[in-house]
């Protein structure tokens, strides 16, 4: 199976790659939107597609299952999160195994939020690990496989400082990741600092692809969401310009505010093309919609699959 970076290697002559994350379904109504998802998304070819961990381990069965799948059912790469929050070594090795056997080599690595209160204090497991870094050296040392790890462009809200938290990340990097996905942001300068704090510490780990991770805001509830999902507020200008969509009425005008979510994601899509960045990774909520539309305004099409 491909890793990663290689698969943007390959993607990058028709372009700036793009990616796309998936959660795991609640029920099977579900299941079959995704799947549905999935498959429009094929037709795009992206460079990879990710599956998400649920807190403590909420969703860990389902994760195993549904990226499996993905690996031996599409033509997909899939990358499986996996989070250190609520695990011991044992089963985080465990868990390792099942993603080998269902013939999944690529893994996210992520410390992970506490359950039930992302923003709440976090525990280590008693036979568990403090840091992602040492997860990715436990991940490393079990086989072939394919590590990314998590970055933060305005710093991870436990971090005490941005130096800090840039050494976090040059750490794990050193540790045998390959790249990292950036939490989701609405200012583009944040990456650019993030990009240049990275290169400053460690010139060679920063040489390693840095992937900003979008997310096309189609309601205020999503605007929420959104917050909620990166622990930081929404710039104001951003927020000005949904509010101001929204309207004054008793509701919300759901149509004005989804396209000003789309522009706003094409605004931001546009100018990291535009300074570089190695892909575009959106988080999709299992729909195709929204992150297909930007995508179309951003000039992707539909298109044969990288020889």
């Amino acid at each position: 199976m491909s890793s990663v970076v290689r698969s943007l290697n390959e993607h990058a002559g028709a372009g700036v790659p793009f990616s796309v994350e998936f959660n795991p379904p609640r029920d099977v109504a579900g299941e079959a939107r995704l799947w549905r998802t999935v498959r429009e998304f094929e037709r795009m070819h992206p460079a990879f597609v990710s599956m998400t961990y649920g807190a403590g381990g909420s969703t860990k069965d389902r994760t195993v299952r549904i990226t499996g799948a993905l690996a031996q059912e599409t033509t997909l790469l899939p990358v499986a999160h996996l989070t250190a929050v609520g695990h011991s070594v044992a089963e985080l090795r465990s868990l390792i195994g099942s993603y080998a056997d269902s013939g999944i080599r690529n893994v996210l690595i992520l410390r992970g939020d506490p359950p039930g209160d992302p923003l709440g204090e976090w525990h280590r497991h008693p036979d568990g690990v403090e840091y992602a870094e040492e997860l990715v050296r436990i991940v490393r040392d079990l086989g072939d496989f394919h590590v990314g790890v998590a970055s933060f462009p305005q710093g991870h809200h436990r971090s005490p400082d941005l130096d800090h938290d840039t050494r976090h990340l040059a750490a794990k990097l050193r540790a045998g990741a390959e790249y990292s996905i950036t939490q989701m942001f609405f200012d583009v300068e944040h990456y650019l600092r993030l990009r240049d704090r990275v290169i400053a510490m460690d010139p060679v780990e920063g040489a390693k692809p840095i992937i900003p991770e979008l997310m096309p805001i189609t309601s205020l509830r999503t605007v929420r969401r959104a917050e909620e999902l990166c622990g930081r507020a929404l710039p104001a200008s951003v927020l000005e310009r949904l509010t101001r969509a929204a309207g004054t009425g008793p509701e919300e005008d759901r149509a004005a505010v989804r396209a000003a979510g789309i522009e706003i994601a094409t605004e931001i899509a546009q100018r990291l093309i535009d300074e570089g960045a190695p892909c575009l990774h959106f988080i999709t909520l299992n729909f195709a919609k929204a992150t297909s539309e930007v995508l179309t305004n951003l000039g992707y099409r539909a298109r044969a699959a990288v020889a």
